[in-house]
């Protein structure tokens, strides 16, 4: 799997997730019986990630999104941003870049052009305060 297609299961998982509120193996093993989403070792530890610093990535996401409150984000744009910043963080085989720029492809795929640019604001936002956090360390 590229890390494209890693990251298009595990966006689909976390955004399940986040309508169903379910124990994410239990998601695992439905994605495994209808064999519509991949679901191995890469996804899990993307997904496990992701829903492991859920917390802290929403406070990140809300305190970015300056138009709307989390409540207020769809589910799907929620999953997109919980998984850029989570690579962001996290991932560090992943540049920031690259983290956004499939962030803004998942949205181009999954929602509206309003999504996109509100996705792309939020990511752009938050990449650039953590530039200027690692300038000054």
């Amino acid at each position: 799997m590229t890390r494209s297609e890693i990251r298009d299961s595990a966006f689909k998982l976390v955004f399940e997730q986040l309508l169903r509120d379910d124990n994410i193996e239990e998601l695992y093993e439905i994605a495994e019986e209808i064999e519509e989403i991949t679901v191995n070792d890469e996804v899990k530890s993307l997904v496990n990630g992701t829903l492991t610093h859920a917390e802290e990535l929403d406070n990140i996401i809300e305190s970015y999104s300056k138009s709307r409150k989390l409540s207020r984000i769809s589910k799907l744009n929620h999953a997109i941003l919980r998984i850029a910043v989570y690579e962001c963080l996290y991932e560090e085989k992943t540049p920031v870049n690259a983290a956004i720029s499939e962030a803004i492809k998942l949205a181009n795929t999954y929602t509206y052009r309003e999504d996109v640019n509100f996705i792309n604001g939020v990511l752009g936002a938050f990449s650039r305060d953590r530039a200027k956090d690692q300038e000054n360390a």
